[in-house]
């Protein structure tokens, strides 16, 4: 039986835990070829042992911190001399950094959060455009975070990197309004992985919904009949 992205690449980054490796999961039962994505080469390689056994799809491995950009504009490089396209891109990966006043931020904790949740995504956009481009439909979906627009007390560092991450995939979006790519936002709302932990450490995790059930979500925004375009998704509520 096949799967609703059969055939597709997929392009997924935080791959090796929470959101980032269930979606990697359901990308590869659907049939798409997975490069996985994350600094952990062994967390990778027991994603990629998950993958071999659902027997569908498949997985190329990539170990990257994508606060090295050089490497990103090489995985780009890599991707197109071995497969000309990429059909998917999920910008996935991100860090909390220090919950603490504005004033109080470091200026190496900002840079670090800027890095990783703003900076990166960015030149993940400027050497992946091409390919997304090639594809016969390429789609992004950016992981964004309602904190973007609540501009709670301690959250500075994160929200402003998630509100600038959403003006650029929005403006992007724009740019590619008469091709064939579309990419939006999606936002997943509070969810059982280690941030939301690190967040709110006295919450009960059994009371939030797990990375597995944004899957359908993460699908539809990856199909070719997809027709949405910079626009923001999120789960609906319980």
């Amino acid at each position: 039986m096949s799967g609703r992205l059969d055939g597709r690449l997929a392009l997924v980054s935080g791959a090796s835990r929470g959101i980032g490796r269930a979606v990697a999961l359901r990308y590869a039962a659907e049939g798409a070829h997975v490069i996985a994505v994350a600094r952990t080469v062994g967390a990778l390689e027991e994603l990629d042992d998950e993958i071999k056994a659902l027997g569908t799809g498949g997985a190329t491995l990539v170990p990257l911190d994508l606060k090295d950009f050089p490497a990103i504009d090489r995985l780009g490089g890599a991707i197109a001399e071995r497969w000309g396209k990429l059909d998917i891109l999920v910008a996935n990966a991100g860090v909390l950094g220090s919950l603490t006043p504005v004033a109080h931020i470091t200026p190496e904790g900002f840079d670090d959060v800027m890095k990783v949740n703003l900076t990166a995504v960015w030149r993940m956009i400027r050497s992946f455009d091409p390919l997304l481009r090639a594809s016969d439909s390429g789609r992004g979906i950016f992981v964004t975070s309602g904190a973007a627009r609540k501009f709670t007390a301690y959250w500075g560092a994160y929200a402003i990197s998630k509100a600038a991450m959403e003006a650029m995939v929005l403006t992007y979006a724009d740019e590619l309004e008469i091709t064939n790519a579309k990419v939006n936002l999606l936002s997943p709302g509070p969810t059982r992985t280690s941030m939301r932990a690190n967040a709110m450490p006295g919450e009960d995790p059994m009371s939030l919904k797990t990375p597995e059930s944004l899957g359908d979500l993460f699908v539809a925004l990856a199909e070719a009949s997809c027709t949405a375009n910079g626009e923001l998704f999120a789960p609906p509520k319980a």
